[in-house]
């Protein structure tokens, strides 16, 4: 009987909450404030609070951009010239830098690979995977569903930090006598699989794969909170299909990301059980120095499986987020509802799938079964048309739009803009006939580039200028930020551009020099542009650096609670929301979110807690 009253008494204290609070309100104790954080620790370090970890996860992202962009001008500078010295750069790079007697200094082949690698590595995982998705899936998501927080503070504070922790081994990479790992980002086997094979493959490729194995663990435990908050703690009246596209977007990536890192890292387990076992999963047959090593029977191939079955779902981990944030800033700031809401969603479910079975495009070159290079390529192609659907629908959501030309809808119509030109350029090399001539060369490098690379930081740009009022309660400057997007959109343009002809005339990727090429000769002034066009470029993203950091402090205050007039829920908190959101109940969602309309009142749009009237309520 006990039993029974214990049972009921805790219904009905669940039936008071979802009446008052909103579903599950797990920190309805801690909502008028941040009771518990109470010094500068456990505030801004080990913060348990998704908005600071938040912040913690995009300035840490800022900072690896910064490291990854300047590692690709260095390189550059190699490609573009050649004939003259780096003797300059020495004090930096040290011994990496060789000086002859007459001071010329050149950039040694072991170095200019292991840049090439570790940017390639910085820029995917710790800035557009990492800083991406973990800023604005933590930024946005409880606020968004109406949460005071995730389900699991601690261990959204535990991603945080594995996050960091991964980039502080990989950074402790670049100071070891033999240098970082130099076999490429994706790492293939034999190169990352014989510490002997070259000087990069010794203990930088260890601190290398270490790295990323505490990466994914962060993106695991990330994930797992991101989608057990989307499902669990949404508030009273926020149905899935009330969510805003930004909420999809993060729950379908941490889906993604949730399937396909694990794969990674079986792929990461067998590498390190080859590099220090003695084990031959990857090796068979393998001279070094004429020397002939005891590994048979591995394949090399099925490496190139494990990894890539995560890297093309890892270029929709990188993209969807932006896809999201990009939807939610056009349709705010374009005064309309989004066009074709549920095939948006229905949209980016099918990417999600189709990205899990196409990931064989990136092996047309390593003998499979042409038979089965069809397969891929049938589905390759398919996966245009979900991608289609969302640019005619982001499209149709500016058309007749009262657009606002700010820096956040700048950027998220330049978003748009790349995605359409680096996605016509993947159905050249989705098609293993044309790859064939293509792999290998720049056409892949500007391929990958401008659609998963620069569309992605725009989508990021969109959201950082959109929601930078809600992180830190200013604005940022918007001249700063014209000037930002316009350098970006020409710049970017212009450095990837002309690589798309370098690689239809076959000039191939990952050459430390075409000096010894006879026919590449005549490119060199297409590499000086290339290279002049980005580092002027990165002159840009300083530029937006000084804003952000500026406006922290310095930014025109926000004075209204919904300074873009948007409908969701993030925009009926404080301006400064402290540790719990909302500083009494939590809203009552009534409606989608994105009602935007025009009366005689002049107001174009109804917040999600309005009530329904009269006339809607048989609509909705």
């Amino acid at each position: 009987m006990a039993n029974v009253v214990t049972k009921t008494s805790e219904l009905d204290r669940s039936d008071f909450l979802i009446q008052e609070f909103g579903y599950d309100d797990h920190f309805h104790d801690h909502h008028h404030g941040d009771k518990y954080q109470s010094n500068f620790i456990s505030t801004y370090i080990f913060s348990q609070d998704h908005k600071m970890i938040a912040k913690q996860f995009l300035i840490t992202g800022m900072i690896w951009a910064i490291i990854g962009a300047a590692m690709s001008l260095i390189f550059r500078m190699q490609l573009g010239f050649p004939e003259e010295s780096m003797a300059w750069i020495k004090p930096l790079l040290g011994k990496w830098i060789t000086v002859n007697a007459e001071g010329f200094g050149t950039l040694s082949q072991d170095f200019y690979y292991s840049l090439v690698t570790l940017h390639g590595t910085i820029i995917v995982f710790f800035v557009l995977t990492a800083g991406l998705s973990g800023t604005f899936s933590n930024l946005l998501i409880p606020l968004q569903i109406g949460a005071r927080d995730m389900a699991s503070p601690f261990l959204n504070m535990l991603s945080y930090w594995f996050f960091f922790l991964a980039g502080a081994v990989m950074l402790s990479s670049l100071f070891v006598s033999t240098g970082p790992f130099s076999g490429g980002w994706v790492a293939y086997p034999p190169l990352s699989a014989l510490p002997q094979a070259s000087m990069g493959s010794g203990v930088g490729m260890t601190l290398w794969l270490v790295s990323l194995v505490l990466f994914v663990v962060s993106v695991l435990l990330g994930g797992i909170n991101y989608i057990t908050t989307v499902l669990n703690l949404r508030t009273k009246g926020m149905g899935m299909w009330r969510m805003p596209l930004t909420i999809w977007s993060f729950f379908l990536t941490a889906i993604i990301g949730l399937l396909s890192f694990p794969v990674l890292a079986s792929g990461f387990f067998l590498l390190m059980l080859d590099r220090g076992l003695g084990t031959s999963f990857y090796l068979s047959e393998i001279f070094i120095n004429g020397q002939v090593l005891d590994q048979v029977g591995g394949s090399p191939i099925l490496y190139q499986h494990l990894f890539w079955f995560l890297g093309h779902p890892e270029v929709y981990i990188i993209i969807l987020p932006a896809m999201g944030l990009t939807s939610e800033v056009l349709s705010v700031h374009s005064r309309k509802p989004i066009f074709g809401y549920k095939a948006m969603v229905y949209s980016m479910m099918a990417i999600g799938f189709l990205s899990f079975i196409v990931w064989a495009h990136h092996m047309f070159m390593s003998g499979v079964n042409p038979f089965i290079a069809n397969f891929f390529v049938i589905f390759t192609l398919i996966i245009a048309v979900p991608s289609a659907v969302k640019v005619f629908n982001w499209i149709t959501t500016l058309y007749g739009g009262n657009i606002r030309f700010n820096s956040a809808s700048m950027y998220a119509i330049g978003f748009v803009s790349m995605f359409i030109s680096g996605g016509l350029t993947g159905i050249f090399l989705g098609n293993s006939a044309i790859d064939i001539q293509m792999h290998d060369t720049y056409f892949v490098v500007a391929h990958f580039h401008i659609v998963m690379g620069v569309a992605a930081f725009f989508g990021m740009f969109a959201g950082v200028y959109h929601w930078f009022p809600k992180m830190y309660g200013r604005f940022m400057n918007e001249t700063l930020g014209k000037i930002h997007f316009w350098g970006t959109l020409v710049g970017a343009y212009a450095v990837f551009g002309p690589m798309h002809y370098l690689g239809v005339a076959g000039v191939a990727r990952r050459y430390y020099s075409f000096d010894v090429f006879q026919a590449f000769g005549h490119f060199d002034g297409m590499n000086k542009f290339i290279t002049i066009a980005a580092i002027v470029t990165f002159v840009f993203q300083i530029i937006f650096v000084v804003n952000f950091f500026y406006s922290i402090w310095r930014g025109k205050k926000v004075t209204t609670k919904n300074p873009w007039q948007a409908p969701t829920l993030e925009w009926t908190t404080p301006i400064r929301p402290g540790h719990g959101n909302w500083p009494g109940k939590l809203p009552t969602v009534q409606r989608w979110a994105y009602d935007y309309y025009s009366d005689e009142e002049g107001k174009d749009f109804t917040e999600q807690i309005e009530p329904l009237k009269d006339d809607e309520k048989s609509v909705h």
